[in-house]
């Protein structure tokens, strides 16, 4: 093995881990990352001797995956086209934010009083579990139950709504 070849097997011991975490962070996928920082790390092989600064190598080598990934992209995209019949069953129309905002306000009127007005304190006030226990007279953990409890049924009422209101299959 020459020495090339040698700092080169070293320096991938030493930072492929590393590497590897930052080629995850950039593709979300596990087997996705490893064949990026494999792409990435034989561009940088191939560069190895025109590579001066040791001290720029994780640079050199991340650089080339943001570049990697973002010509993998490109490719992915372009191989998608548009299909020829659409569908027979209509496209789910997303709620305007004045009908979430209605189905929210609905689902909150049902909740209890104390469920509701420590919601409406902590999100809607946006003030502390402490400041909300002492405005209502209760400990924090009364007031981080109580939100909890609340956010649930909150949850849960939503989707009920939504979908008495709207029973296409979803």
């Amino acid at each position: 093995m020459s020495g090339k070849d040698e700092e080169f097997r070293e320096y991938v011991v030493a930072r492929g881990p590393a590497l590897l975490r930052a080629a995850h962070r950039l593709t979300g996928q596990p087997a996705d990352a490893e064949d990026l920082l494999q792409a990435a790390l034989a561009r940088t092989y191939l560069a190895w001797e025109r590579i001066n600064d040791p001290a720029a190598l994780d640079g050199y080598v991340r650089r080339a995956m943001v570049n990697i990934n973002i010509s993998w992209w490109r490719r992915r995209k372009l191989e998608e086209y548009p299909a020829e019949h659409l569908p027979d069953t209509p496209a789910r129309e997303v709620p305007s934010p004045g009908e979430i905002h209605e189905l929210l306000e609905e689902a909150l009127a049902r909740l209890p009083v104390r469920q509701r007005t420590a919601i409406v304190l902590r999100y809607y006030e946006d003030m502390s579990e402490p400041e909300i226990a002492q405005a209502l007279g209760v400990s924090v953990g009364t007031v981080k139950s109580t939100v909890s409890r609340g956010m649930a049924k909150l949850r849960g009422d939503v989707v009920l709504v939504r979908a008495r209101r709207d029973p296409l299959p979803r």
